[in-house]
């Protein structure tokens, strides 16, 4: 894709802050299995971790995708950009079903809306670091900047 840029000079900084978001999942998945232990795993409770609602199987999902997250940034070699953005993409869907079902029966992950704007607000920092942490060639980064000077 011509729009997205290749050897973007802030880089690091977008690889460092989506493994800071993987982390930030890890932890407060962490913290969720150890507040819902001997819970359901999809308990509707007032189940708070951080100031957000969950359960043990959102605690456990949160887990997985921080994991995710994690090792794609120490594999890099924008294997990262491809997990990010797409994990961006499903977290968005989560976000917005959760959003959808927050006062029904079919909440099964115990959303808040605090839970939702965290979770959408990650989503759009993995997608932020996905789009600016392509790693290129020359060339790729020559047309990148060809691309961006037409338009």
């Amino acid at each position: 894709m011509a729009h997205t840029p290749v050897n973007h000079p802030a880089r690091p900084i977008y690889r460092a802050i989506g493994g800071l978001t993987g982390l930030y999942l890890v932890v407060f998945g962490a913290l969720g299995v150890i507040t819902s232990a001997g819970d359901e795993l999809f308990a509707q409770d007032g189940t708070q971790v951080l100031g957000q609602g969950t359960n043990l199987g959102f605690s456990l999902v949160s887990i997985v995708l921080g994991l995710i997250v994690l090792a794609g940034t120490a594999l890099g070699r924008n294997i990262d950009v491809v997990i990010d953005q797409w994990l961006a993409y499903l977290m968005m869907i989560v976000s917005l079903g959760g959003l959808a079902f927050i006062r029904t029966d079919a909440n099964f992950f115990n959303f808040t809306i605090p839970t939702v704007i965290v979770f959408m607000a990650a989503s759009l920092v993995l997608l932020v670091a996905g789009m600016y942490g392509k790693v290129g060639t020359d060339e790729e980064q020559e047309a990148w900047q060809k691309a961006r000077l037409v338009l």
